[in-house]
């Protein structure tokens, strides 16, 4: 079996392109052995950094091509989502930093403004590159301009509406914008061999392209009824020779499907569509995700994102995490109701593998739905559903709910519907970076009326809140979660339904309360163990609410403490914010009590090491006791180090 690309026989040619105007000097000739090389290169590398690997090697030759024929960087190339841009990382004078990608200090993930002139527009959510791309088009009319502008999108993220929004406004606009739609699931059209490619062609060629638009404008000075009639027939024509017309409507000229791997179908293509003169175009190429590696096409899912693996077996290195993760402990729980309950439903915006419906899909087929790259719908899907006494958990991960914030605010809060929501990856996520960090939910969820608000501290609690969640049907609620594994806490056999708003003591102390929101609870208590070790005395209590609060508690800890200390893993405006807004109302802070609110910094964390992005954001034991240390004026000698601010994006 073919494990890995073919190396070529030929001196590299690899080694001579450093930037795309190196690569334009090359004689074409040599192309296909420099996507041979390019793709074993992005093997390579991503074999001993990890990340996204199956849809990279799925657009080699594609990037090949683009980078040759268009002047980037003054040619705007963006790429949708662009977990699918190493391989143009490595030929924008990036090969020799790709071995840090995803790594602390190294290269993002995905496309950034402030990492390459030629990442243009940064992405790492789906369905933005349309969108971004017609406005440069428009920017570059406005100016004068001429440069070129083109967006390659997934089919994947051509589920989202946002996508068929820039479209509409697109053909509206008739601006010169080039669309690349790389369709590696063959999910809209397939190739139909050598007739498909003589007419991508044909159809891409100045000739054709400008008859077409010559008949289209004659066509409006005719009597309604040969309109209508050449309308018809161009329609039909189209319907039968070519796919596309989908995109016709929306006012593109469509192009394909062109065999996405062959660069003789590539480059002619492409070259009539770089040459047009005719607003936006639409170039259908269809890949296949994984390709020339073995493993990857055989297991196109498994090879999407990827840990370190031994490229020769295509294995991965395995985890040797001692406990299960909380997005497996939230699916058994979920699934764990569901035998209990026929009206619970979940539900996912293309993410069932992340959000772990993947395992209560095979359990209940009939009541899990993917609903595609579409959180906006999988909110309002959710709210029909629960209007009609369905019980829904939307699964979907604290970043991209932000993408639905209207539909949660307008369909779900104000009619007080029960949609229970399930947010996965809240806090820092890692090599994902700010993209990906769940830094925000907290603040835009606990504004909202009619909300509960939960974060699990760990494991168990996470059980307990799946079932709490499933108990309230009276309004939304939300549980947040973080990546990764648990703490090994022992999992009671079922959740039990927590009392709504009540937090707990896990520790009592006279001098200093850390009252923890979520998962920074160990840490918490860690803090006080260091506490200890000066001689004083901590409280440390789990709040397990953001809203509901637990009145009576925090009345207690400020009450009896010098010190309170909130922590949470979320962005100035949560759950330290609510305890300030209800001390300063109830006058508990006009006593003399001194209170600090630990939230993550008011800047974007790049990608790291978790631990490491936590001691950058000030939230780790260490920086725990010594906030509380300074806060009773006492120096501290505690192990700590201040966070840098070198490997943080500022605002």
């Amino acid at each position: 079996m073919e494990l890995g690309v073919a190396r070529a026989s030929k001196t590299p040619v690899l080694d001579k392109v450093d930037t795309p105007a190196d690569l334009r000097a090359l004689p074409e000739s040599d192309l296909p052995q420099l996507a041979a090389e390019l793709r074993q290169e992005l093997i390579d590398a991503v074999s001993i950094t990890g990340g996204h690997l199956g849809a990279g090697l799925g657009v080699v030759e594609l990037t090949v091509a683009l980078h040759y024929l268009f002047d980037t960087p003054r040619d705007r190339l963006i790429w949708d989502v662009s977990h699918q841009a190493y391989p143009h990382k490595i030929l924008t004078g990036r090969r020799n930093r790709i071995r840090t990608l995803r790594q602390p200090g190294g290269l993002s993930g995905f496309t950034r403004r402030v990492e390459s002139e030629y990442d243009p527009f940064g992405a790492a959510h789906s369905s933005t590159s349309i969108s971004a791309g017609l406005g440069m088009a428009v920017a570059r009319d406005l100016t004068g301009g001429d440069r070129r502008v083109i967006c390659v999108i997934g089919d994947g993220a051509m589920s989202a509406g946002m996508a068929y929004e820039a479209m509409n406004n697109a053909g509206a606009l008739g601006s010169r914008l080039i669309v690349v739609l790389n369709d590696n699931n063959m999910s809209i059209a397939p190739p139909t061999g050598a007739l498909s490619t003589y007419l991508a062609r044909i159809t891409s060629s100045r000739s054709y392209l400008f008859w077409r638009g010559f008949f289209k404008r004659l066509a409006k000075f005719l009597p309604k009824r040969w309109e209508r009639r050449l309308e018809r027939l161009e329609l039909f024509a189209r319907h039968f020779w070519q796919g596309g017309v989908w995109f016709e409507e929306l006012g593109f000229y469509y192009v394909g499907p062109i065999d996405g791997h062959d660069l003789g179908q590539l480059l002619p293509v492409l070259r009539n569509v770089r040459d047009a003169e005719n607003g936006p175009i639409l170039v259908h190429v269809v890949t296949k995700k994984g390709k020339g590696y073995a493993p990857a096409e055989a297991s196109e899912d498994k090879y999407h994102g990827v840990g370190k693996f031994n490229v020769l077996t295509g294995a991965q290195a395995k985890s040797e995490a001692k406990a299960p993760t909380y997005t497996r402990v939230f699916a058994d729980s979920l699934i764990a109701e569901a035998k209990k309950d026929d009206k619970i439903v979940a539900i996912t915006a293309a993410m069932p593998d992340g959000t772990g419906l993947d395992r209560f899909a095979k359990e209940f087929p009939d009541r899990a739905f993917d609903v595609g790259i579409a959180e906006q719908h999988a909110v309002t899907f959710a709210a029909g559903l629960a209007a009609e006494g369905m019980k829904p958990f939307a699964a979907i991960y604290s970043t991209f709910l932000q993408r639905a914030y209207d539909q949660v605010v307008h369909d779900v809060a104000i009619q007080n519907l029960p949609v229970r929501f399930a947010l996965d990856r809240a806090g820092l996520v890692g090599a994902d970076g700010p993209t990906h960090a769940g830094s925000f939910d907290l603040a835009y969820l606990g504004c909202l009326p009619n909300f509960v608000i939960m974060a699990a501290s760990d494991e168990a609690e996470l059980r307990h809140m799946v079932a709490t969640q499933v108990a309230i049907g009276d309004r939304p609620s939300a549980v947040r979660y973080p990546r990764g594994e648990g703490t090994g806490v022992e999992l009671p056999k079922e959740g039990a339904v927590l009392p709504i708003g009540k937090g707990r003591i896990l520790r009592e102390g006279t001098s200093v309360a850390i009252l923890s929101l979520g998962a920074r609870l160990a840490e918490a208590l860690k803090a006080a163990d260091q506490l200890a070790g000066f001689g004083l005395s901590a409280t440390v209590a789990d709040a397990r609410f953001m809203k509901p609060l637990d009145r009576e508690l925090i009345h207690a800890l400020a009450s009896n403490h010098e010190v309170l200390v909130t922590v949470e893993e979320g962005s100035i405006g949560g759950f330290g914010s609510h305890v300030l807004h209800y001390l300063a109302e109830t006058g508990l802070l006009d006593r003399g009590l001194k209170i600090r609110t630990m939230v993550l910094p008011d800047v974007f964390i790049d990608h790291g090491q978790p631990y490491q992005m936590y001691e950058l954001a000030g939230l780790n034991a260490s920086a725990i006791a010594k906030t509380a240390m300074e806060a009773l004026g006492e120096e501290s000698e505690a192990p700590y180090r201040a966070a840098s601010i070198a490997p943080i994006h500022r605002l």
